[in-house]
């Protein structure tokens, strides 16, 4: 199967074009309908250290909130990017589907929960938008109502490569580390490891988002990298720290492409310089890396424990009952 049969949407590369200026409308509208679906994640589920219930997961048709649990029945919810609906499906059997099309916000919300109410799954949420500039009201914008089928297509398949080259890169890490997961809140694609110390009380100040849930979710020194249609022409792969050690800005990270915003106080990666290179996933990997070794080696981590490719762990994969074979 060619790429372009893949995407959909007529792509020459795997990794497909994704100009902001094309479909930003788009990007904001699905934004707000990831949350609408977030919130109910939020709602079911039970908390995890750092928030890590309430992602979403790439799929082979888009994005799923996996299984949830509605007392004693299960519900999963996914964007089908491919057929563009929302699929509903219960473990006691039923299914139905919400049509991703141009229609607002508002709209979209009161067909979901309409749609969970119909298959018995009565669910409360705290029904606005967290770290947006803006938080109005689900049931009140009809300002967001843009959907461009192609678009999301293409930002899904995009999704499917970051996932699958994140996924290799936290391979090489034995400690405490995040699945690869979609955060509906900054609407990004993200992966963390942890050093296993505690972190100074996070500061806050994300619009429209409590200080309390920052704090729980920066409760251990971290290093985090992810993706989010944002910060350059076609979106940016991200790496930063929490809290970032000294001199963390100029540490010299790979590829050139590459470079730190102080705004942010984050290293940049434009996906364009991903898609364009003449091996994406090693641009991307050498990316991953050198801004985790800035972390890791400025932080002090204990990376001989941390890392499976140091000495002490290579013996540890090796030691017998380990083993694939």
């Amino acid at each position: 199967m060619s790429a372009a049969a893949v995407t959909g949407s007529g792509d020459t590369g795997v990794w497909p074009e994704l100009t902001l200026a094309g479909w930003e409308d788009t990007r904001d509208t699905l934004h707000l309908w990831t949350q609408v679906v977030g919130k109910v994640r939020l709602a079911l589920e039970p908390m995890v250290n750092h928030w890590w219930q309430v992602p979403f997961y790439v799929s082979a048709r888009g994005l799923t909130t996996s299984l949830m649990h509605a007392d004693s029945r299960g519900v999963e919810i996914e964007f089908d990017f491919l057929d563009h609906v929302v699929h509903v499906v219960t473990t006691d059997g039923q299914h139905r589907r919400v049509a991703l099309e141009p229609r607002s916000v508002a709209s979209f919300y009161r067909e979901v929960m309409a749609t969970l109410d119909g298959v018995g799954v009565h669910v409360a949420v705290l029904a606005r938008p967290v770290e947006t500039a803006r938080a109005v009201p689900f049931a009140q914008d009809d300002e967001h109502c843009s959907y461009d089928p192609a678009a999301a297509r293409r930002f899904w398949a995009a999704l499917v490569q970051a996932d699958r080259v994140m996924r290799r890169f936290r391979a090489g890490f034995v400690g405490k580390a995040s699945p690869v997961h979609f955060f509906w809140g900054a609407f990004d694609l993200a992966a963390s490891r942890f050093s296993g110390r505690p972190a100074p009380k996070h500061p806050g100040g994300v619009p429209n988002c409590a200080d309390w849930v920052q704090q729980l979710a920066y409760s251990h020194e971290v290093s985090s990298c992810g993706f989010w249609p944002g910060g350059s022409a076609e979106g940016s792969f991200y790496a930063y720290a929490y809290p970032a050690p000294d001199v963390f800005a100029r540490w010299p990270v790979e590829p050139q492409a590459a470079f730190y915003d102080e705004g942010l106080g984050e290293f940049l990666l434009p996906y364009a310089a991903v898609r364009t290179a003449e091996d994406p996933d090693a641009t991307l990997l050498a990316f991953l890396q050198s801004t985790y070794e800035a972390a890791a080696e400025l932080g002090g981590w204990e990376r001989a424990a941390l890392d499976e490719e140091s000495e002490t762990n290579r013996g540890r994969l090796a030691a017998p009952g380990l083993s694939a074979g």
